[in-house]
């Protein structure tokens, strides 16, 4: 026989679960984000995927810390050369690990260029990401992503380990 009390414990294990899925699925839409943001010069919009204090790691190119830097790098004449001429920045689903009011992500980066002589686009670099998202006030936010190219180094494929080390939830 099914007791109230196997009712409530029913209901606060569904809820648990749904806030799982709609938490992956604000962080899968923060990260669809950055493609569209980046690659139409918004720099705002692309800042707002961080925290103020927020880092952007590129490794070994640059490290961006908070909104400043961010919007910054978009509007900086290498990234504004780089939309000129044509360049997306084309994301795939992460895998996304949530622990409470934290998460942990992975996925790959692409950047994909215009070759105006060829009329192709062609993979400028293929990257590792690794994101660690905080929930705060306003939602879900970056509080870091590391970005390597998956260049055959060491340090880019122990990024992608940790993803399928980190436990499934």
């Amino acid at each position: 026989m099914t007791t109230d009390r196997d009712i409530q414990d029913e209901l606060v294990a569904l809820a648990a679960r749904v806030q799982v899925l709609e938490d992956q699925q604000a962080l899968a839409q923060l990260v669809a984000s950055y493609g569209p943001a980046v690659d139409s010069g918004s720099a705002d919009a692309t800042a707002d995927l961080w925290f103020e204090d927020g880092v952007f790691d590129v490794v070994p190119h640059f490290e961006l810390v908070g909104h400043e830097g961010i919007a910054g790098m978009v509007l900086g004449e290498g990234h504004q050369g780089l939309i000129r001429n044509g360049c997306g920045h084309v994301l795939t689903a992460p895998k996304i690990v949530v622990d409470g009011d934290e998460a942990r992500g992975w996925n790959y980066a692409l950047n994909i260029r215009w070759e105006p002589e060829l009329e192709r686009f062609w993979v400028a670099r293929v990257s590792a990401n690794e994101w660690h998202w905080r929930r705060g006030p306003d939602g879900w936010r970056t509080v870091r992503r590391t970005n390597v190219n998956l260049d055959g180094d060491e340090f880019p494929r122990s990024v992608f380990r940790r993803s399928v080390e980190s436990p499934e939830h």
